[in-house]
């Protein structure tokens, strides 16, 4: 495997960063996830807005121009076999010495960029549906940073290895303004079918903006699925007739038991059947034909 590692091309076992990376020392960075089709990275300008904004928010200087990344992204490509790709782009402060403040004078950014093959998801999963469980949403409130500092997110994720399940479905508990609320998974956007409705909970500082959430709520309104962006109550979920789960490498998929009780008739049902063939069309005439 080829990596990006601050201005060179080098193998992966060839690479090695300072221990005093502020990324290292307190997970002082970002990251992005592209994915790439046939070669070619999908809305690489939407995952590059989503990385500045992220940039932006940890008042970090992007370390290189749209079309610096865009030539970047294209070596690296280039560079290992796969024809389907994802990319993980890595940036963190810089190597400074160990103190919270950022370093002043600022030091340059370690930029670090990785290939690994993009596969789809198993079939017999896609015809059978995955388990999930639930579990409090403890996170911070600015989660639509997509920050390297992920500790909540795997100990959640955990909890759904150690229950045998595929994710984990987080619940924002209750207030004395709202009920307790669906946000998203551990890694991964959740969509809710209700009387044949589909549901997305709103884009905010709570959950992170996914580009396949996006692709899924396009996918339904240019095929006259009816959808809704709010707020899903827990109760909503638990209560769902399906449940959809995706991310750039899971895709679409149905979670058809969580906390261990069916969901709808325990199988995948025909909003996800609707959406998976849509999406895989999608796939084949869009993602695998994008030039952005």
């Amino acid at each position: 495997m080829t990596i990006y590692l601050n201005g060179q091309f080098m193998p992966l076992e060839d690479a090695k960063i300072p221990v005093l990376d502020r990324g290292f020392i307190f997970g002082d960075g970002v990251y992005e996830v592209i994915p790439v089709y046939s070669r070619r990275p999908f809305r690489l300008e939407a995952h590059l807005q989503r990385l500045q904004h992220s940039l932006d928010s940890i008042r970090l200087d992007n370390p290189h121009s749209i079309s610096g990344w865009t030539a970047i992204i294209g070596e690296l490509i280039a560079r290992n076999t796969p024809d389907d790709q994802y990319l993980y782009l890595h940036i963190t402060r810089g190597v400074a010495r160990r103190d919270h403040p950022f370093p002043n004078p600022a030091v340059p950014a370690t930029v670090f960029v990785m290939s690994n093959p993009l596969l789809p998801p198993a079939s017999d999963l896609c015809a059978s549906g995955v388990d999930a469980v639930t579990a409090e949403d403890n996170r911070w409130q600015r989660c639509d940073i997509k920050a390297i500092s992920l500790l909540p997110n795997v100990l959640l994720r955990q909890k759904a290895v150690d229950a045998g399940s595929a994710e984990t479905v987080l619940i924002r508990p209750a207030s004395n303004e709202t009920p307790a609320f669906l946000t998203e998974g551990a890694a991964s956007n959740i969509f809710v079918v209700k009387n044949g409705v589909l549901l997305a909970p709103p884009k905010n500082h709570l959950m992170l903006p996914g580009i396949t959430y996006d692709v899924i709520l396009e996918i339904a309104r240019a095929n006259s699925i009816p959808c809704q962006i709010r707020t899903i109550a827990a109760t909503e979920v638990f209560d769902a007739d399906e449940l959809l789960l995706t991310s750039s490498t899971r895709e679409v998929m149905a979670i058809t038991r969580l906390d261990g009780k069916p969901v709808g008739n325990a199988v995948p049902g025909p909003m996800f059947k609707q959406i998976y063939q849509h999406y895989q069309d999608f796939k084949m005439n869009v993602m695998r034909a994008s030039h952005e």
